[in-house]
């Protein structure tokens, strides 16, 4: 049972009892945003593990399943907006929980420019399929007409973050609904054509597909997994929202697990579908074809849906930007959070008081990811596959991170009881050890120009320089805080018996 301390705590100001489970689960599978996870890493993914795809997708859901159980019982003993900030704050002391709240941040900001980026290409595309004018799908390739239209979508996802979580949960329950209507769509026409022969000749169902000792090298391996974490990635605003969902220290971690287990049986189904209606082939439709591996449903989807390929571009939009929206979510709380902490100042921690949101962390995590967008796109042409790489890395960071603080944080009750050796011992212990292993491995690969796109600044790879360089930036970043606001680096504000507020339903 919750343990329930005499002191007050102060709230964050956050209105609570907002999400239920579906609500919280809705949120989750929005934020992963399914449509536009595979059609953006698809591609990638294969060019890496080749017909071991769907292998990689069951090796990428086992560490995220051990996290996310990891997630669950910090969250269970303490459901804190902060999530890794504070619960490793409370585990390892200030400075690694900063950096656990800073690969939060880094990371959300760097995937809202990835996925304005997306809509921004979908958009364009799907207009030029309801005019019949393909000149329009080649504005996104203009980088200023690209970067205007892209900052515009972050300043609408925004302003409905700031609005607060009933705005929130109306944009996400019409979206996501019409996005796996037509994923669902996707898959049965794609077996169905399977079925009529119209599949690809050069490759037929192996079980093998789903063994991940197939995959040829274990960069090859280490490679594919970071892009499959990538795709399940965004499971954990569930417990971002813990203070504003009803029953907040057991909903959000049973959301994050049914979000997880939806997630790996979508990915399954879809990527067995392709494999057998485009093959791995570089020609044709095939996955390794440059012009399929960067947008693979905008490929597929006339040769798949036929005059209904529209509905493929328009939930593929329709999910990058959900996603875009549910996004701001997390680093705007997060934000907040360390605000309240004392950890950045204190304007963090401002609430506006008609929404009851995260006000001016809000703008701030959008002016930083569209300056983030602006830049990279001027920077580099394959920005969306680089900032998909490094994604892998920042995610690999903070999960790993609050995996190893969950043990931690138990050690005193690991060994009192089987279902806290398997829950708050083993299963974040070996979730922690993949997540360390496989950002070790892409830190090391991604040095090489030729790693990701291919794009390189000093002789380094773009990738490589996008992700460590963000972390170096944040060390930075958190020591000159410390010197100006000392009281939380010195363990004074965010201890492991500092309380947390707990809201009786």
């Amino acid at each position: 049972m919750k343990e329930h301390y005499d002191v007050q705590v102060e709230s964050k100001g956050l209105s609570a009892g907002q999400l239920g489970l579906l609500a919280s689960v809705v949120l989750g599978i929005s934020t992963i945003a399914p449509a536009y996870a595979l059609t953006a890493s698809l591609g990638p993914t294969v060019s890496e593990v080749g017909v071991n795809l769907p292998a990689i997708f069951i090796v990428g859901f086992i560490p995220m399943l051990l996290v996310a159980l990891g997630y669950r019982e910090l969250n269970s003993a303490e459901p804190d907006s902060g999530t890794s900030f504070t619960w490793a704050s409370k585990a390892f002391g200030p400075y690694i929980g900063w950096m656990g709240g800073w690969g939060l941040i880094a990371a959300t900001i760097i995937v809202l420019s990835n996925l304005a980026g997306v809509a921004v290409d979908f958009f364009y595309l799907f207009l030029a399929q309801v005019t019949s004018n393909d000149s329009l799908a080649d504005l996104s390739s203009n980088k200023l007409v690209n970067i205007i239209t892209c900052l515009a979508f972050m300043a609408l996802a925004a302003w409905i973050c700031y609005r607060g979580m009933q705005e929130t949960k109306k944009v996400q329950y019409t979206m996501l609904s019409f996005q796996l209507v037509v994923m669902a769509w996707f898959i049965i026409a794609a077996f169905v054509k399977i079925g009529q022969g119209e599949g690809a000749d050069d490759i037929s169902f192996s079980l093998d597909w789903f063994d991940p000792f197939g995959i040829e090298s274990f960069s090859a391996f280490t490679a594919g997994l970071s892009l499959s974490i990538f795709m399940y990635w965004g499971w954990d605003v569930c417990l971002t929202v813990n203070e504003e969902t009803a029953g907040s220290e057991k909903i959000p971690g049973r959301a994050a697990i049914v979000t997880v287990f939806f997630i790996i049986v979508l990915y399954l189904l879809t990527a067995v579908a392709t494999l057998l209606f485009a093959g791995t082939g570089d020609t044709g439709n095939g996955l390794q074809n440059p012009d399929t591996t960067d947008n693979v449903f905008a490929a597929l989807a006339g040769p798949v849906m036929g005059p209904f390929a529209v509905l493929l571009s328009l939930a593929v939009l329709g999910s990058s930007a959900s996603s875009l929206q549910a996004t701001f979510i997390s680093p705007a709380r997060t934000l907040l959070a360390m605000g309240h902490y004392q950890a950045i100042p204190k304007r963090f921690a401002s609430i506006t008081p008609r929404f009851s949101t995260p006000g001016f962390a809000t703008i701030v995590a959008g002016v930083a990811s569209a300056g983030f967008y602006a830049v990279m796109r001027v920077v580099s042409d394959n920005v969306l596959t680089d900032t998909i790489a490094a994604l892998g890395l920042m995610i690999c960071f903070y999960y790993g991170i609050t995996a190893f603080a969950c043990v931690w944080y138990f050690r005193e009750e690991l060994f009192t009881s089987v279902r806290n050796f398997f829950f708050k011992f083993l299963a974040p212990l070996l979730g922690g050890i993949g997540m360390a292993v496989v950002f070790v491995q892409t830190s090391v690969d991604a040095w090489d120009p030729e790693f990701g796109s291919g794009s390189s600044l000093f002789g380094i790879g773009m990738v490589f320089l996008i992700g460590v360089g963000i972390i170096a930036l944040g060390v930075v970043l958190m020591f000159v805080i410390a010197i100006r606001m000392p009281e939380f680096f010195k363990g004074r504000i965010l201890k492991k018996d500092t309380p947390v507020l707990v809201i009786d339903d």
